[in-house]
């Protein structure tokens, strides 16, 4: 009898230099998409090279045609139609776009002794001490008043200023900091990013909110912006890291993001490998999760049915409710997402016999939950 073993070192099985290329590919991706914007944008781009279009373009589809829809910029979803009628339903991986950051609120500019900053509010699970003093960059994008749109990235290219979110000096903050608790080390209003120091010429001595001014005439002069534009843009601020491999080995990737870019990425590079498929495959990338799914481009949204009915519609399958419920029923579904593998220096927290391990293949987890699989969903011993 042959007992249960650890998972085998996936190195042992895979080609390096595949792994190499791929990895290189990946890094180049995680490099162009820190926002569900720009991964949104990446996606579309690249998925046009192979022969992707916008399944309103087309009127009926048939085996091989590849199709994609988004929404608002921040979802979209992709499909092969395959061999079998979509009535036995599709195969289908969703991933999540968006990862944890820090937003801007809609009136961020403000000055304080003589430093103009911006007032953020963080979004997602984010460790909040994990975000001061290092390199940020702003992404976003600012829609204005004659309906145009515009895209900014600044802090990404080397000759970009930076951001960053104070600290107090370790040699007058111990009375504030070391009493508090890990996850309150920093608290959310303590995020606010300095924008700059430079007060505006004159011929005041002391106006008032020179340095915010110089802010505001740089904004404008520079990327057209004003202060009522941020109102309803959306600016958020990301590590200005670049992904780097990682240990003597370079085994490993260093990046910001990879929660969930890295299943977004990879399933993305299965899909557009399809080309007649037995059954017609969907690559589903949402936006929210990180906040619990909750708005118009997050799953919990309507886009999904949308799609699912344009494809049945196009397929010549009709759309009346019992043919959509046939075509759910016969499907099959992954939810990606990241998981934990076993942190060496905190073994204690993990239960080792059902944990995952770096370096040895996909993590397949049969449920999630807390406190007696609460708020679960469980996959079934059947795909």
């Amino acid at each position: 009898m042959k007992c249960f073993t650890m998972p085998e070192w996936a190195w042992f099985k895979l080609n390096e230099d595949a792994i190499e290329n791929f990895a290189n590919d990946y890094k180049k991706f995680l490099c162009e998409a820190k926002t569900e914007r720009e991964t949104v944008k990446y996606l579309i781009k690249e998925a046009k090279r192979y022969d992707f279009k916008p399944i309103d373009e087309l009127e009926k589809l048939s085996v091989g045609d590849k199709v994609y829809a988004t929404f608002r910029n921040k979802l979209v979803a992709m499909a092969v139609i395959g061999k079998n009628p979509v009535t036995k339903g599709f195969r289908i991986i969703g991933s999540h776009t968006d990862t944890p950051r820090i937003d801007l609120k809609p009136a961020p500019l403000y000055e304080n002794s003589g430093i103009a900053m911006l007032k953020t509010h963080y979004y997602g699970g984010v460790k909040k001490y994990q975000w001061v003093a290092i390199p940020l960059a702003l992404h976003g994008t600012i829609a204005f008043k004659d309906g145009t749109v515009k895209d900014i990235v600044i802090g990404e290219d080397d000759s970009d200023p930076i951001f960053v979110i104070p600290d107090v000096a370790p040699h007058i903050g111990g009375k504030k900091q070391e009493s508090r608790k890990g996850t309150e080390v920093i608290e959310g209003e303590e995020l606010h990013t300095i924008a700059g120091n430079k007060p505006i010429r004159s011929e005041k001595q002391d106006e008032k909110d020179s340095v915010k001014k110089m802010v505001l005439k740089i904004l404008e002069e520079k990327y057209g912006i004003k202060e009522e534009d941020l109102i309803s843009a959306d600016l958020a601020l990301v590590p200005a890291f670049k992904p780097r491999d990682a240990g003597f080995d370079r085994s490993m990737i260093a990046a910001y993001g990879q929660d969930d870019r890295v299943c977004v990425y990879t399933s993305f590079r299965a899909l557009i490998e399809q080309e007649k498929p037995e059954f017609t495959a969907i690559g589903l990338f949402v936006d929210r999760e990180e906040i619990g799914s909750a708005g118009d481009t997050s799953i919990n949204s309507m886009f999904f049915e949308y799609f699912i009915t344009e494809i049945m519609r196009k397929s010549a399958a009709g759309t009346n409710i019992d043919v959509l419920i046939k075509a759910f029923t016969n499907s099959r579904a992954i939810s990606a997402d990241v998981n934990t593998v076993v942190d060496p220096l905190h073994g204690d927290l993990y239960d080792l016999s059902n944990a995952g391990f770096l370096g040895k293949g996909v993590i397949l987890t049969k449920y999630t939950g807390r406190g007696g699989k609460y708020s679960t969903s469980e996959a079934h011993a059947e795909y």
